[in-house]
């Protein structure tokens, strides 16, 4: 079975509610127009397509887009090899799709982090915790408009509470220098 067959087959099955398949790298890509029923498309291609290892769960913040969030699963089926992706969107007026935690217990804390890092919930998560960043903790550090030199807390004790000078952003370092501390630029000091 090719990763495009296992498309075509779900796509069957759900008819409309699918777009695609596209291949790339031979891996097919399925585009899943209503968010709310992930968890039976999961459901089916677990169960009927033998796609029994949720390698991953990415959230995508498509900041000043509409609808903001695009969720791609990323399945694999362990007996015939072949990797299925499913992406779905999210608006920022709901922010919530249903768990697949029931289909795969890998998702618990996948879908954690993805809530904890992007504010997506998952309806039905039996443990909704935040997984990275401690509870109380009023952001969601992956957005977009979140800004790079972080916020300050008033959380005594806890680490980097606050903002880190980054000097143009993480990744702005300095070509043709002797080595990586000197380009580091969270370890240079400010140009008088």
């Amino acid at each position: 079975m090719t990763p495009l067959e296992l498309a075509a087959k779900l796509k069957d099955r759900f008819g409309q509610l699918l777009d695609g398949p596209t291949v790339f790298r031979d891996e097919a890509t399925l585009s899943l127009r209503e968010a709310d029923q992930i968890g039976e498309v999961c459901a089916v291609a677990k169960r009927e397509l033998g796609c029994n290892l949720l390698l991953d769960i990415t959230g995508i913040d498509n900041l000043g887009e509409d609808p903001r969030w695009t969720l791609v699963y990323e399945l694999y089926g362990v007996e015939h090899g072949c990797h299925l992706r499913i992406k779905t969107n999210v608006g920022e007026e709901k922010s919530e799709l249903p768990t697949v935690s029931h289909v795969w217990r890998a998702a618990d804390w996948q879908e954690r982090e993805v809530y904890d890092m992007l504010g997506i919930r998952f309806l039905g998560h039996p443990d909704p915790r935040r997984i990275l960043m401690w509870e109380g903790y009023p952001y969601h550090p992956l957005r977009k408009d979140f800004p790079l030199g972080g916020k300050p807390s008033d959380q005594p004790g806890v680490a980097f509470s606050q903002a880190a000078p980054l000097e143009g952003g993480p990744f702005v370092t300095l070509p043709g220098v002797r080595d990586a501390t000197e380009r580091e630029p969270r370890v240079r000091q400010p140009e008088p």
